[in-house]
């Protein structure tokens, strides 16, 4: 895979920055965009799924192809049984100090701050456990707001999540990017009227992603900050 950003055919560059308007606010999704979760999810959703349904192979394939929905939408979808969100949200909070942060993400959040933004995470976690492994993994206080689907009326693909934490920071659709790796991040996002960014570095369908058609790509996540002047000089 090469580096650099890749920007979608026909994107307009303002002569201060990579998009048409400039931006102060940065949202993030979750799981595959600032932690490497995947691990442990496949862990806990292998030991929901024995102890729920018993033998077998737990289809975590399939459920990877859901990822950024909410977890009871994503078992209706498989049609699995709700009774998994139990040991799940269990098995996820026990083994959430295995979770890492990927590789320049602190550095990244930090020099996001000294540059004057802002920033929110919009998950399909719910909102507590999402907070507690930031807690736990020591940067939740790089957050302006964290929110999961349980705090909004339709989790993604819906927009109300990305339009929530605008309304929160007081932001402009037009003032923002979504950052996520998921085609359910990229339909959120493009619904809300903010500029879609897709991030490569996890586990993601690369492939489904790009079809997405997302504003930019990025490979790494230092690449985010050439999309990010600093807002005092674009102001």
């Amino acid at each position: 895979m090469h580096s650099g950003i890749a920007f979608a055919p026909g994107t307009t560059r303002a002569a201060d920055g990579p998009f048409s308007h400039p931006k102060s606010v940065v949202v993030f999704d979750l799981d595959g965009v600032i932690v490497d979760s995947f691990p442990v999810m496949r862990e806990a959703f292998t030991i929901a799924y024995a102890e729920v349904i018993g033998d077998g192979k737990a289809p975590f394939e399939e459920y990877e192809r859901h990822l950024g929905r909410y977890f009871p939408d994503i078992m209706k979808l498989m049609g699995l049984p709700l009774e998994m969100e139990g040991p799940f949200v269990r098995e996820s909070y026990r083994l959430a100090d295995r979770v890492p942060l990927f590789a320049g993400v602190t550095s990244l959040l930090e020099e996001l701050r000294e540059r004057g933004f802002r920033t929110a995470i919009a998950t399909g976690k719910a909102g507590a456990r999402a907070r507690h492994l930031l807690d736990t993994l020591g940067v939740l206080h790089h957050f302006d707001h964290v929110l999961g689907s349980d705090e909004v009326a339709r989790a993604k693909p819906a927009p109300d999540i990305v339009l929530r934490a605008l309304e929160l920071l007081g932001a402009r659709p037009e003032d923002a990017m979504m950052v996520g790796d998921a085609v359910t991040d990229i339909a959120a996002a493009r619904a809300a009227g903010v500029d879609t960014v897709a991030a490569l570095w996890g586990e993601c369908d690369a492939a489904e992603l790009l079809a997405a058609a997302p504003d930019a790509v990025l490979h790494r996540p230092s690449e985010l900050l050439a999309l990010c002047p600093a807002v005092a000089d674009i102001v």
